[in-house]
């Protein structure tokens, strides 16, 4: 078994966090570039965007956890060398997330004429519904996409998706300014404009990914048993097991944030924009440090394919801290410049100064939003989702929401509240999975010198 200094772990984790990193930056850059430029049009806009966004991302995240099965499972099964079970894990999670792309767009757009009936400002639903609608179609490219990016990823090969994802954000960007504002001679959609924007870059996405996969060398191996013949419901089964709960993770975290817009556009349309524009900072550094999750679930995974517990635990570990600085930093950087951050978006000065005493709230739970993505990473690749599913259920459901509820309507704290018993939930999260982590890995520790002290 291997020698890893902590240094190398380090180099390790790095050389495969960076690209999921700034390929999940890329994808939260184009929310904020979204957001901005509806910004420009006002309030009521940016308000819309944040609530058709709070629904959409807890679906969207549903499927991000589903498409997620494939990358523990796949890693597991190249360190034990097993090319056919990987090809079979990719042909099977390709089914399964086609299923749930379907499925989630219809459920989305079932649901999304109850927004008339959540006691939000009628104006911001007016106009919150077919941007919904439009980026609801992006479901199923987008799920296209994950189905080979996961694969991708599971394989420790997460540079590609990394270049796909920036190219097709810039395409993004540049569709954002022509159809929002109607330049190049095409009409001015408002918000409806960045809804197709995010459309076509998603389908690009798509198609450019699974151009890269079918015909690169790399993968070829692979595509032998690609087919839709001999499906096997126990491997299915298997990757449901670890896909449908991880979905759930998303679920009741995204959901929480989700639940708090709603309970913001109880207190009014200033607060609904200064809660998207919060948001969406904190969103940047959420997503990035999920491209440590990600090398979590792949580092761990693998090891534990390779039944080498000590490397695991020294992985995980060496991932946590890594979190906890990059965490840090940002901390910093949301307090110091809170009151400049928010007129990046916009001039209205009543949002500006809601968002400025969020972002302070931000920064203090930075460090534990850090240690619970990471540790819900870890845990994955260890293929341990029922656990984690329970503790975020409870950390943002029975806890979170509840707390903040109760501060901001009944201690009259407003917007604040709301976000302190984020805080409360994200931080009950981040001390749970961390200790779970250290539980299960040692047990397992403990289990192979126990074994290894008989033979």
């Amino acid at each position: 078994m291997s020698q890893l200094t902590y240094k190398e772990h380090f180099n390790r984790t790095f050389n495969l966090a960076y690209p999921v990193m700034l390929s999940q930056l890329g994808q939260v850059l184009v929310g904020v570039a979204d957001s901005m430029m509806v910004g420009r049009l006002g309030a009521i806009p940016l308000a819309a965007a944040s609530l058709a966004n709070s629904i959409f991302f807890v679906v969207l995240m549903f499927g991000i956890g589903v498409s997620m099965a494939i990358t523990p499972l796949v890693a597991a099964a190249d360190g034990q060398g097993k090319g056919k079970r990987i090809a079979k894990l990719f042909k099977h999670g390709f089914v399964i997330n086609m299923f749930a792309g379907l499925v989630l767009l219809l459920i989305i757009l079932m649901a999304a004429p109850s927004l008339h009936y959540m006691n939000q400002p009628e104006e911001v639903v007016r106009l919150a519904i077919p941007y919904l609608a439009i980026i609801t179609l992006s479901l199923v490219p987008f799920m296209f996409f994950q189905t080979f990016k996961q694969f991708a990823e599971g394989l420790s090969q997460t540079k590609q998706a990394m270049v796909i994802t920036i190219i097709c954000n810039l395409i993004n960007v540049f569709l954002n300014w022509v159809m929002i504002y109607g330049e190049l001679g095409f009409p001015a959609l408002g918000l409806n404009g960045a809804g197709w924007a995010t459309l076509i870059s998603r389908v690009l996405m798509g198609i450019i990914m699974f151009y890269y996969v079918w015909n690169s060398r790399r993968y070829s191996i692979y595509k032998i048993g690609f087919g839709f013949k001999k499906l096997s419901f126990p491997m299915m089964s298997k990757m449901l097991k670890i896909g449908i709960p991880t979905g759930f993770q998303f679920i009741f975290e995204v959901g929480a944030f989700s639940a708090a817009a709603i309970m913001m556009g109880w207190i009014g349309v200033h607060a609904l924009a200064a809660h998207q524009i919060a948001i969406n900072l904190a969103s940047i550094s959420y997503m990035m440090a999920s491209g440590l999750s990600a090398a979590a679930m792949v580092r761990v995974g693998n090891q534990l394919g390779r039944n080498d517990i000590k490397t695991l635990r020294e992985a995980g570990f060496t991932i946590f801290g890594m979190v906890a600085l990059f965490m840090f930093c940002f901390a910093v950087i949301f307090i110091v410049f809170r009151n400049y951050l928010p007129t990046l978006y916009i001039q209205d000065i009543p949002v500006i100064e809601m968002t400025a005493s969020l972002l302070i709230i931000a920064g203090f739970f930075q460090l534990s939003d850090g240690i619970q993505v990471v540790g819900l990473g870890a845990l994955r690749g260890m293929s341990d989702v029922k656990v984690p599913t329970l503790v975020t259920l409870v950390a943002y459901w029975v806890l979170g929401l509840p707390l903040g509820y109760f501060f901001a309507f009944y201690l009259d704290m407003g917007e604040q509240g709301i976000w302190y018993g984020l805080l409360i939930g994200l931080t009950a999260t981040g001390v749970m999975l961390l200790y779970r982590f250290h539980r299960l890995s040692k047990r397992l520790w403990l289990k192979q010198d126990a074994l290894a002290a008989a033979e």
